[in-house]
């Protein structure tokens, strides 16, 4: 699958970082054509109980008990502090079977979590090692899909179905990290290199790793676990209160909203005045250049020609900080508060 390709390790799994034809290549296919992802490393937990008797609802942000089959919903799973354990996708399968998606540094975390969690009699399953998981992504996803999946093209933003791949029964979902129109493919670990193959023979298609991945998230903002979100960082802080529903009953749910009366960090998005991108680790100062926070995400745009950054800043800073400067000791880049997310255009909802 990944021939010719730069790979990094991830655990025990090494993942694409890029193609030989580079990253600004990929952005390109994913921005204006089609591109696949590997991403057979994330986790996938099945689950069989009703929401609340389970002990489900309580684990997730996200109302569960009046989601539809045949939906996907995002939201987090909270420690006792308040803080993110996990960020995840839960599809209903049934009226009483999930599936949860979860990242790949925290399965075992998840894991655990859920089984302490659940009620007592609850089937858990982690499916992760059995399951792999292709993206394909881009304008033409669609196009590309229904090529090769029949009755893709009917499926509606965050839901999914049961379609025969290649002989296999298996979900495809329409949800999508990247701004851009994009499907999911749950495959049988040990046969997955038939429909890479098979998504990569159509001369639309390009492989691409896990490199321009991160560029494409920055530039629409969507989180990433360890750096937006963290078991230090609540989903409120980092701007994601649409996706926690505080009018119902979850873990760490009085601890959150006391973080947020109290007041805290929060988060900022800002473009650079120049191509340098700001790195994670780099401080945020204002105009003024007094410290007021630190840089979480960061890179060289190429839909936008300059450096993007997502970071948080100190309580005392929100409101004012139109005009910040990142960088180290080493170096200070001017740079301006932006709306999320950077890049506006995406096919994502087409």
């Amino acid at each position: 699958m990944a021939l010719g390709a730069k790979m990094v390790p991830f655990g025990g799994w090494e993942m694409p970082l890029q193609y030989p034809d580079g990253i600004l290549k990929e952005h390109e296919a994913n921005r204006k054509g089609c591109s696949v992802f590997d991403c057979s490393h994330m986790g996938e937990f099945l689950i069989e109980g009703d929401a609340v008797a389970c002990g489900l609802e309580r684990i997730v942000t996200q109302p569960l008990a009046d989601q539809p089959v045949g939906t996907c919903r995002y939201g987090m799973a909270l420690n006792a502090s308040g803080g993110t354990i996990d960020d995840l996708i839960v599809y209903r399968l049934a009226p009483e079977k999930w599936m949860v998606v979860v990242n790949a540094a925290n399965i075992a975390k998840d894991a655990a979590h859920f089984r302490a969690h659940l009620a007592s009699g609850t089937r858990f399953e982690d499916v992760s090692d059995e399951t792999a998981k292709i993206d394909v992504q881009g304008p033409l996803s669609r196009d590309v899909m229904a090529a090769l999946v029949p009755g893709v093209r009917d499926l509606a933003y965050y839901t999914f179905g049961i379609f025969r791949v290649l002989g296999e029964d298996v979900i495809v979902s329409r949800t999508g990290y990247t701004g851009e129109l994009g499907y999911e493919i749950y495959y049988p670990w040990g046969r997955t290199g038939k429909l890479w193959d098979a998504l990569c023979a159509d001369r639309r298609v390009h492989p691409t790793g896990l490199g321009v991945r991160d560029v494409l998230r920055i530039e629409v903002c969507y989180p990433l676990y360890g750096h937006e979100l963290s078991e230090e960082i609540s989903p409120l802080e980092a701007g994601l209160g649409r996706f926690v529903d505080t009018g119902k009953d979850f873990m760490g749910r009085a601890e959150l909203l006391r973080r947020d009366r109290e007041g805290g960090r929060r988060i900022i998005h800002f473009v650079s005045a120049s191509r340098r991108a700001p790195r994670q680790g780099h401080a945020i100062f204002s105009a003024e250049g007094v410290v007021a926070g630190d840089v979480v995400s960061g890179t060289f745009s190429p839909a936008l020609g300059a450096g993007v950054g997502i970071g948080f800043i100190k309580k005392e800073f929100t409101g004012a900080y139109k005009n910040i400067i990142f960088g180290d000791e080493k170096m200070r880049v001017d740079a301006q508060a932006a709306s999320r997310p950077f890049y506006k255009t995406g096919s994502l909802r087409a």
